[in-house]
C-alpha cells in the first residue's frame, strides 16, 4: 500500500483534543442526574451507602485538580492511588489527569517492597489512599522519598490519630481549600494521562503510560455493541479493582454512555456482592473468575436468583465452561468472555456471536463463546510459529499471539526492557488459534506451554476439564520433566470443601474429552493453590515446588 507523508487537502473540521476530562464534562452536562452509588470504607460506614450525580462528580473532580495544582503537582507528574472503587477514587480518574499530570493507580495486594519499588519508580509525587491501607502506607512511607505529601481520601471525621506518616494530608480538606472554578485546561491528547504497573512480564513490574488519546479511543470501542454494550439504561457495577488496569476502562465508558454506576468499595465476598446487586438493580458487571466463583457458588448454595443482573464480562484468565455454563444455563446471565492485558489498556477481545451463528446447534454455539472472542475495532492481531512465520486463521493451528493498535503499548515506562515490539507488533506472550471466522482462543501462556516429543499440549484445556468435576474447586496444570517425552502435565488439584476425589476416577474423568497424550500422566491433591495479586495462578512457583517430582511409571 503506497503512504504519502503529508495529505495533500487536510480535513476541515474542528480541532479539539481527545482528553478524558472531556468525557466527565459530557457525563455532567447530558447525564448530570444519572446516579452513582458507592460503598464506603470508613469504620462505621460500611453499611451504608453514599450517592451523588455524574455533576457533583465533575464539579469535585475540578476543585480537586485545582487543589492538586496549588499543592505543587505539574504537567506529567505522577499521583498514585491505592484505594478501592469508590467515589473518591473516581474524582481522582478525572482530577488527576483532567489536570495534566498522570494517574499511577497500584495493586495494594503486592508485597508492600514491590509497591515501595513501584511508587519509587514512578517517582509518584503525592500519594492517595484508602483508609484501609493506612497500615500498609505507614509501613512503604519511610521508603518512598519523592512523596511529598499523602493524601489519606475521607473526612476529617475520619482522619486518625498520631499515625506514623510524614506530610499527611486529608481528602475533603483538600477539596474544601480549593477555590474558584477554573474551567478544565486544554493540551495535546498523546499527553500522558495514566500509568499501570504489570507484573506480566520477567524481573521487577514494568509500567504501561497511556495516553489521552489512547484511553478515549480505548473507552469509545468497548462501549460498542459488540463489545460490552454498554448504555444508558444500564446499572454498571465493576467488580474489577479501579487498581486493576483502570478496572477494564469502565469508569470512563460508563460516564461515556451514561450509565449508572455502582462502586463496591472493598466487600467482595458472595453474600455483600449479591446484596449490592439486588439492592441497586444492577445489569451489568465485570470481573475475573476468581470473584465470579464465589458469587455464583453463593447464589446457587441458597437457591437465589438475580432480578436485574443479565450481563457480565470475564477476564484476566479462562472463564472455566462450567462457570459460564451455570451463569448461562442455571441463573441467566450472558457471559461476555474478554481478553486483553495492561500493555493493551487492556480490552483487545471479547467473545459474541455472529449473525449466521444462531442456527447452530447449542453446543457449536457455547464453544464459540468459550474462545476469548473476536478483535474488537482498533485491534489487529496475529499468530506466528517460533521463527515468526505467519499461520493461518483455521481454528487448529497454534502460535504466539502478536497484536497492534492505537490503544497497545509501544514501550515500557523509562524504556525498561529496551525494544518490546516484533516488526510493529507486541508478542503477548499467550499461545492461541485464531479460526476463519476471526475468533482467537488462548490455549496456553508461552511461558507455560507443555511441550511433549514436540507436540504442544495447552495447559487451560486440561484446567478447564478438570474445574468441570463436581469435587474439584480449583486445578493448574504444570510440565515436569521426563527422560523419554522431555514434558509431561501434571495436575494440581484443590478439592472442593467437603468433597472426596481420587486420582483414578478424576483421571477416568478426562476420557474421550482428549487425545491420549494430552493425558494428565499424574494428579497431586493440594490445599490450596498459590495466587498472585491479580488473583491468578503463580505457575512458575508450582512448577519450582514440583520440579522434582517424579511421574509414575506409563
Amino acid at each position: 500500500m503506497q503512504t504519502y507523508p503529508h495529505s495533500p487537502l487536510a480535513g476541515q473540521m474542528m480541532d479539539q483534543p481527545l482528553a478524558i476530562s472531556s468525557i466527565l464534562q459530557f457525563a455532567a452536562r447530558h447525564y448530570g442526574a444519572t446516579e452513582i452509588v458507592s460503598r464506603p470504607v470508613e469504620p462505621g460506614l460500611q453499611d451504608t451507602l453514599h450517592r451523588y450525580t455524574w455533576r457533583d462528580c465533575e464539579r469535585r473532580a475540578r476543585r480537586m485538580a485545582r487543589a492538586l495544582a496549588g499543592r505543587g503537582v505539574a504537567m506529567g507528574e505522577r499521583v498514585g492511588t491505592l484505594a478501592w472503587n469508590g467515589y473518591r477514587h473516581l474524582e481522582l480518574y478525572y482530577a488527576v489527569s483532567g489536570s495534566g499530570a498522570v494517574l499511577h493507580t497500584i495493586n495494594p495486594r503486592l508485597h508492600p517492597e514491590q509497591i515501595a519499588y513501584i511508587v519509587n519508580h514512578a517517582q509518584d509525587r503525592i500519594l492517595c489512599f484508602d483508609i484501609t491501607f493506612l497500615a500498609l502506607v505507614e509501613a512503604i512511607a519511610p521508603h518512598c522519598p519523592e512523596v511529598r505529601a499523602f493524601v489519606l481520601m475521607t473526612d476529617r471525621a475520619h482522619m486518625p490519630d498520631g499515625a506514623a506518616i510524614p506530610n499527611l494530608l486529608c481528602y475533603e480538606d483538600l477539596l474544601d481549600g480549593a477555590t474558584g472554578e477554573d474551567a478544565w485546561p486544554v493540551f495535546d491528547e498523546n499527553a500522558a494521562a495514566a500509568l499501570c504497573y504489570t507484573s506480566g512480564t520477567t524481573g521487577n513490574p514494568k509500567g504501561v503510560l497511556y495516553s489521552h488519546r489512547s484511553t478515549v479511543l480505548h473507552a469509545y470501542a468497548s462501549a460498542l455493541p459488540n463489545v460490552l454494550n454498554v448504555g444508558a439504561l444500564d446499572t454498571v457495577l465493576p467488580v474489577v479493582p479501579m487498581f486493576h488496569v483502570n478496572a477494564w476502562g469502565l469508569p470512563y465508558s460508563a460516564p461515556l454512555t451514561g450509565a449508572r454506576l455502582v462502586l463496591p468499595g472493598a466487600a467482595l465476598d458472595g453474600k455483600s456482592l449479591y446484596d449490592l446487586f439486588e439492592a441497586e438493580g444492577v445489569t451489568f458487571s465485570a470481573g475475573v473468575p476468581t470473584v465470579w466463583r464465589g458469587l455464583v457458588d453463593y447464589v446457587v448454595e441458597r437457591g437465589l436468583r438475580f432480578s436485574t443482573f443479565r450481563r457480565t464480562v470475564i477476564g484476566g484468565a479462562a472463564c472455566p465452561p462450567a462457570l459460564m455454563d451455570t451463569l448461562i444455563d442455571t441463573l441467566g446471565v450472558q457471559v461476555i468472555h474478554g481478553w486483553g492485558m495492561t500493555e493493551m489498556s487492556p480490552l483487545g477481545t471479547t467473545g459474541g456471536l455472529l449473525a449466521r451463528h444462531r442456527t447452530l446447534p447449542a453446543a457449536e454455539q457455547r464453544a464459540l463463546l468459550r474462545k476469548q472472542g473476536h478483535a474488537i475495532f482498533g485491534v489487529d492481531m496475529k499468530i506466528v510459529d517460533d521463527v515468526g512465520a505467519e499461520l493461518p486463521w483455521d481454528g487448529r493451528t497454534a502460535g504466539h499471539l502478536l497484536v497492534r493498535g492505537p490503544w497497545i503499548a509501544a514501550r515500557y515506562f523509562r524504556d525498561e526492557g529496551g525494544d518490546i515490539l516484533q516488526d510493529g507488533w507486541f508478542p503477548t506472550g499467550d499461545v492461541a488459534t485464531i479460526d476463519a471466522d476471526g475468533f482467537m482462543q488462548v490455549t496456553d501462556r508461552s511461558k507455560d506451554v507443555i511441550k511433549s516429543g514436540g507436540e504442544w499440549i495447552g495447559s487451560i484445556d486440561l484446567e478447564n476439564i478438570a474445574m468441570a468435576h463436581p469435587a474439584v474447586l480449583q486445578a493448574a496444570c504444570i510440565g515436569v520433566s521426563h527422560p523419554k517425552w522431555d514434558e509431561r502435565p501434571l495436575l494440581l488439584v484443590q478439592r472442593r470443601p467437603g468433597m472426596a476425589l481420587g486420582r483414578e476416577e478424576l483421571l477416568r474423568f478426562f476420557e474421550g474429552k482428549v487425545a491420549r497424550f494430552w493425558m494428565p500422566d499424574d494428579v497431586v491433591f493440594v490445599e490450596a493453590l498459590p495466587t498472585g495479586a491479580t488473583g491468578k495462578i503463580q505457575k512458575n512457583r508450582l512448577r519450582e515446588q514440583f520440579k522434582a517430582h517424579r511421574l509414575p511409571a506409563a
